[in-house]
């Protein structure tokens, strides 16, 4: 669908069609005779470069409208010179709704990284693992057969702590590269969703200012991995606990919606912690990114790739020091997507090590 758009020389609007109304939200009466650069919402560039515009040479740009409604919208326009017939001058605007393709697009190059990342470091980790267990193994019977000074112990047992948070850290990477899939049943979300409330409030990063809330009134009724729901709400809780060090309120919610004919499951968690960038928000899903101490910027990462294998989808709403919300939406009803005999036989070995 395009919306096209005439105008004058000076750029006021003569005709507005049904497309274009449709996709700026705006009746064509409430359009014709104003300014294009103002309706439109064009960046002011735009305004000096339509003197040189010709009937040979065009203008293309792409740029976020709002809408009436608030809504943002991705839109690519393109500008040319247009003579009337009766000799008049004036500009043809054709534009399109491009946001859904930009997000598709945008998660497609991400998917890419993502596996090429893990399909490359899978074989490093687990390289990594097998003597690393090895060389723990040994210094724990050293530890206790050796007669060791004080300071010597202590340097044993940093040896085995960092080892074991090594040996964490390429677990976690393991689970991001090639989730294992165990069976599908059909379970209520809302207790998974108490569940980690439960937990995070007996944990050790809770204190008196924190606050961790659960709404879901309704049945939440999902088919899919149990423990990896579980993963994937746990990660997320984790995260938003982590952006409220001085305290806040958690809130887990979900509820079960209905989009294009199809049943999803609608999980979101909000904190009101630090936010997140906006120039940071492409690039928090990808490993190894991490802004907490102590992180190994796998947690959202796995979610991630969880999410997507599920065909669901994730969004996330960020406001500097006002707080952050993510969004899942996954199928209600099974979507895992299959997998190869290859990444079986992986997963198999990545069992059995």
């Amino acid at each position: 669908m395009s919306g096209l758009i005439t105008t004058d020389i000076q750029g006021r609007i003569l005709t507005v069609n049904r497309a274009a109304s449709t996709i700026i939200g705006l009746h064509a009466s409430h359009a014709i005779g104003r300014e294009i650069i103002d309706v439109m919402q064009m960046p002011v560039s735009v305004r000096t470069r339509l003197a040189d515009l010709t009937e040979r040479r065009g203008l293309r740009v792409d740029y976020q409208y709002k809408t009436p409604d608030g809504r943002a919208l991705d839109v690519g326009l393109t500008a040319s010179a247009l003579t009337f017939p009766d000799g008049g001058s004036g500009y043809l605007f054709s534009f399109q709704d491009v946001t859904n393709m930009r997000r598709l697009e945008h998660e497609a190059r991400l998917r890419q990284r993502l596996a090429a990342v893990g399909e490359m470091a899978a074989g490093i980790a687990h390289e990594i693992r097998n003597p690393l267990a090895s060389m723990s193994g040994s210094m724990q019977v050293l530890r206790h057969e050796l007669p060791l000074s004080e300071e010597q112990a202590q340097l044993m047992d940093i040896v085995l702590r960092e080892s074991e948070r090594l040996n964490h850290t390429i677990k976690s990477f393991l689970a991001y590269a090639r989730p294992q899939r165990s069976a599908i049943v059909r379970f209520d979300v809302r207790q998974v969703l108490q569940d980690t409330a439960l937990l995070l409030r007996n944990s050790a990063d809770v204190h008196d200012d924190h606050v961790i809330d659960v709404e879901a009134q309704e049945p939440v009724l999902c088919e899919a991995d149990e423990n990896q729901v579980r993963q994937i709400v746990w990660n997320l809780a984790t995260n938003g606990l982590r952006a409220m060090p001085g305290g806040g309120r958690l809130l887990l919610s979900g509820r079960s919606a209905e989009e294009s004919g199809n049943h999803v499951v609608v999980l979101a968690v909000q904190d009101q912690g630090c936010g997140i960038p906006a120039d940071d928000i492409d690039s928090i899903f990808q490993p190894f990114r991490s802004s907490f101490e102590r992180g190994t910027g796998l947690g959202l990462a796995i979610v991630h790739r969880l999410v997507t294998d599920y065909n669901g989808t994730i969004d996330v709403s960020s406001e500097v020091g006002v707080g952050t919300i993510f969004t899942v939406k996954l199928p209600a009803h099974s979507g895992v997507s299959s997998t190869s005999p290859a990444e079986d036989v992986s997963a198999q070995r990545s069992a059995a090590v």
